[in-house]
């Protein structure tokens, strides 16, 4: 299931009009009960902080740390053409295109604090102990092997490289972390919502993510088949950031919390030694925050966002690091992320297991979610968003953590009561063994 009970593709205007229903939670959020995601076609960029020539240096030196594309001299000089044309003149429509389009390549702004970090991230602190092993402990997929909770290899023929299946206990594993995530995020009064896996082009691109090239993370689906620009998403941020497209909310509802389950696809791969197995892969579940937030809000909320993620993983008996991550490591909507990154003992090495990150009024601005405020104007609220909990590096890191001398994997207390009341995991008897055979040619 995708999430939504009914896709119309609009051609004429290219615009993916998703209708889909939530429970209780309308109300909650204060949204209409349809949602047809509408994107502007003109985005109303900041022009006065982009186009203002004292400014042209530091935005040139900002484009720089993050490892950007965008031409902020090309920017300024097409805004100085504009303002002498008048709107009747031939070429007046076309420069305001390339505009935009030039516009668009600009990253976000970047916090102070990180500026000054250079290539290397800050680390701000360690939670939790190393695991000590009295034994010759494994990685993650001899484990998994061994006591027959994963296939991942032979899978060519049948659903490509870089493909899974998860089996017995771990797949309830998986399960169990998905419930145990929602329910803390709902004790904290996030909305959960449902979310379509498929989404239009410029949505996907609003949140700041590339989707054409060959260095493309985003699976394209074939346009003569599916109709035009229609993306697989990366993440369930995109179409909750999507779904309050064109919204203006009312600020006393503010900070808006919401979240989703989604499977993510990604089209990365890697040979890396380090990143085999199920450690970097093409689609995978994630459970996902979103919030909507006054731009005075916004630095709180991230901390708030973070103390979440810190505390969720420390009740699974992990060690991990958290980092305040340098320029060149906010991609092009982040205004400040923050990463935490896993213990992994059987790789002898931290993995990145979360992430959450402010974009200020980057996404807001492309999808024009504006707010409410007290004397009555619409300003753009601040966007943040936090992975509560992508699962595959977690299942890593909690096999490898947990693993025991006899060959069994203890579970988390936290977790037990969504494991049935198991208390650890052993080899799958149920599950048979799946042997490649080859066919001898005749």
């Amino acid at each position: 299931m995708l999430g939504f009970t009914r896709i119309q593709v609009v051609k004429k205007c290219n615009i993916l009009n998703l209708t889909f229903y939530l429970k209780a939670t309308h109300q909650k959020l204060h949204t209409k009960s349809k949602a047809t995601w509408s994107i502007p076609t003109s985005i109303d960029f900041d022009e006065q902080y982009l186009c203002n020539p004292d400014n042209l240096s530091a935005i040139k030196h900002n484009i720089e740390n993050r490892k950007g594309i965008g031409n902020i001299a090309l920017v300024q000089e097409l805004y100085s053409k504009i303002k002498l044309k008048d709107s009747s003149d031939k070429t007046f429509e076309s420069l305001k295109q390339e505009f935009q389009h030039e516009c668009a390549l600009i990253p976000n702004k970047t916090h102070p604090d990180v500026m000054a970090y250079g290539d290397n991230p800050k680390v701000l602190k360690y939670i939790g102990e190393k695991p000590k092993f009295d034994f010759k402990h494994k990685d993650f997929h001899d484990i998994a092997k061994r006591l027959n909770l994963m296939r991942n290899e032979h899978l060519g023929n049948l659903s490509g490289n870089k493909s899974y299946y998860l089996l017995g206990e771990m797949a309830e594993l998986e399960q169990a972390l998905i419930k145990y995530f929602v329910k803390n995020l709902l004790k904290n009064k996030f909305d959960l919502i449902s979310v379509p896996d498929i989404l239009p082009r410029n949505v996907v691109e609003s949140c700041g993510l590339n989707t054409r090239g060959d260095r493309t993370l985003v699976y394209t689906l074939d346009p003569d088949v599916h109709g035009p620009d229609l993306c697989l998403s990366g993440t369930s941020e995109i179409a909750l950031a999507g779904y309050l497209g064109s919204e203006t909310i009312d600020q006393k509802y503010l900070p808006l919390k919401l979240c989703a389950v989604s499977r993510c696809y990604r089209a990365e791969s890697s040979s890396v030694l380090e990143e085999r197995g199920i450690f970097r892969v093409h689609e995978f579940t994630k459970v996902e925050m979103f919030i909507a937030a006054k731009p005075d809000q916004s630095d709180e909320v991230l901390e708030n966002i973070r103390s979440y993620q810190e505390d969720f993983f420390k009740q699974l008996d992990i060690h991990f690091q958290v980092l305040d991550m340098p320029p060149h490591d906010l991609g092009a909507q982040a205004y400040r992320k923050y990463d935490i990154e896993a213990w992994m003992p059987g790789r002898d090495m931290y993995g990145e297991i979360s992430s959450c990150s402010n974009c200020i009024d980057f996404q807001s601005r492309r999808l024009n979610i504006k707010y409410k405020a007290e004397e009555g104007s619409t300003r753009y609220v601040h966007t943040l968003n936090g992975t509560a909990c992508a699962i595959p590096r977690l299942l890593i890191a909690l096999t490898e953590t947990h693993q025991q001398s006899n060959g069994t994997v203890n579970i988390p207390t936290v977790l037990q009561p969504f494991m049935r009341g198991k208390t650890s995991i052993a080899r799958q008897k149920k599950i048979p063994d799946l042997k490649l055979i080859k066919n001898k040619k005749s």
